[in-house]
């Protein structure tokens, strides 16, 4: 049901509009990263850490962390960069215990400091607490205020500092106790790994935007990581996923299961299917590839074109690509060289560093395009700069004719859930929303969608799953004003004070 918004604090009291850099600077820096746990006494919990956030690394890439417990006491390790540049065997070997967390972390603009790195350490009646966590808490700003009156002091940018201090404020608790109570309290996107000397806890927000899945390794120890390819690499097995709303507790005595909140409607990002997660992944009781490929079965029925070949861009355009060739029967062919050695384009917070790492990032390859009719399936569009890079980069190659085939649909809507997607201002899609403009402006021959309701069914499961706000603007959980002003600051402007609708599934 679409509900009005109401601008109202988003303006001083004199009806002046707040500038958007002054909003900015209260907007606390929500966390869109990897996590990894591990309860294991006899294991080398911090290396089999290494390798679990080696393989989520595709969630964030700016920085990572670790921390363990010997049974008496915490010790973190973290810094800039990726993983396997953090951790040498020198470190690996200091960090001695029974008990890990690790985090991967990508940020927004000018968030990508140290201080702002994971886990964050805390302490609940004396005693230490670590906590990793992916997602956006939406009423961070709101809790970081009261907690600020309290007296209580931070550090750090990062609304999961919001959480530890929440829980280090119910002193009056025992632990497990004040991480339900910080818990209800949180509003918004939320995977999280909790540690104590003794105990591993993880837990998943009562919509279930974020994954949050748990593994057992030699048949009695287990993991908790964002994605399952994290089990894989470490040889244990996938059991199942955290429920919406569960948190689970893994101590001497086994695990304990609970469920601190039940929402009415499960909200699964969809777009974890269509980019963020990798394709060896299991979601939702399905194989990320998969469904990546049923979307590229789907665009060739609804999208077809005359062409030469079908090739991706890589790589997670890779499922949908050969799916397209599939069912449209034109060859697949690799039209590009990657270099797996640079970050990810869309995840990088300087815009000129995304667009300067295109040409890095995919060579193309001469001889499989000159003189070809080219369908080149991609899984998204954001901003429309790279897409357009990739077009040229094409043509330059002697690509005949380029017919750009998307596994998704517009994405005319930012993310407050935990992606780093820009203001509407900045997303293409929102701003044009003539398809056949979008195409001249990427400078393709033809241009096709996958269309929402196609997205849904490939992925195989009732929309009513999924967030798909991304798409069609329907935010499963509330959103504050001051937050939604942010990025949506432009239509205000244009609407000159009139009142301004934002659909809503939830109060």
């Amino acid at each position: 049901m679409e509900k009005e918004m109401n601008w109202g604090d988003g303006w001083h009291a004199d009806g002046t509009l707040i500038d958007a850099i002054e909003v900015n600077m209260n907007e606390i820096v929500s966390e869109r990263c990897g996590v990894f746990g591990i309860y294991a006494p006899g294991e080398d919990v911090a290396r089999i850490t290494f390798f679990g956030l080696f393989a989520l690394q595709h969630r964030g890439q700016e920085s990572a962390g670790i921390t363990v417990s010997n049974g008496d006491r915490l010790l973190t390790y973290k810094g800039m960069g990726l993983a396997s540049q953090i951790f040498t065997e020198d470190v690996l070997a200091r960090l001695r215990g029974y008990i890990a967390i690790g985090h991967n972390r990508y940020s927004t603009t000018g968030s990508s400091v140290l201080t702002n790195t994971q886990p964050i350490e805390g302490r609940h009646r004396g005693r230490q607490f670590a906590v990793g966590h992916n997602g956006n808490i939406v009423n961070a700003y709101e809790i970081r205020r009261e907690l600020e009156r309290m007296g209580l002091l931070f550090e750090t940018s990062s609304d999961t500092e919001v959480i530890v201090k929440l829980i280090e404020s119910h002193e009056e608790f025992d632990f497990e106790s004040a991480v339900v109570s910080a818990l209800l309290r949180l509003r918004g996107a939320f995977s999280l790994v909790i540690m104590t000397a003794d105990k591993l806890l993880a837990a998943r927000d009562p919509w279930g935007v974020r994954p949050l899945s748990l593994g057992i390794l030699n048949s009695n120890h287990y993991i908790v990581a964002s994605e399952s390819c994290a089990f894989n690499i470490v040889g244990a097995r996938y059991v199942r996923e955290l429920q919406p709303g569960e948190l689970i507790i893994i101590d001497e005595n086994g695990i304990r299961e609970l469920r601190y909140r039940t929402e009415q409607k499960q909200a699964f990002c969809i777009f974890e299917f269509v980019y963020l997660a990798r394709p060896d992944s299991y979601m939702l009781g399905r194989t990320v590839h998969m469904a990546r490929r049923r979307m590229g079965n789907l665009l060739a029925q609804e999208h077809p074109a005359n062409a030469d070949i079908v090739i991706p861009v890589p790589l997670s355009g890779v499922p949908a690509a050969i799916g397209y060739a599939e069912v449209s029967r034109i060859p697949y062919a690799e039209g590009f060289v990657y270099n797996r050695y640079i970050q990810r384009t869309f995840i990088q917070p300087d815009q000129r560093m995304r667009e300067m790492g295109v040409r890095l990032k995919i060579t193309p390859i001469r001889e499989v395009l000159a003189g070809k009719r080219v369908v080149v399936v991609e899984d998204s569009i954001v901003r429309g700069t790279t897409i357009k890079s990739i077009v040229s980069v094409l043509r330059e190659a002697g690509a005949r004719e380029v017919h750009l085939r998307v596994s998704s649909p517009p994405y005319r809507y930012p993310c407050f859930y935990g992606i780093d997607t820009p203001t509407r201002q900045e997303l293409i899609a929102a701003q044009v929303k003539d398809i056949d403009q979008i195409r001249e402006f990427v400078g393709a021959d033809s241009l096709g969608y996958l269309s929402l309701e196609n997205l849904v069914k490939a992925v195989g499961l009732a929309k009513k799953c999924f967030c798909t706000a991304c798409f069609d603007g329907r935010y499963p959980i509330a959103i504050p004003r001051a937050l939604r002003l942010t990025k949506f600051l432009f239509e205000c402007v244009e609407k000159e004070r009139q009142p301004a609708m934002l659909q809503s599934d939830g109060s």
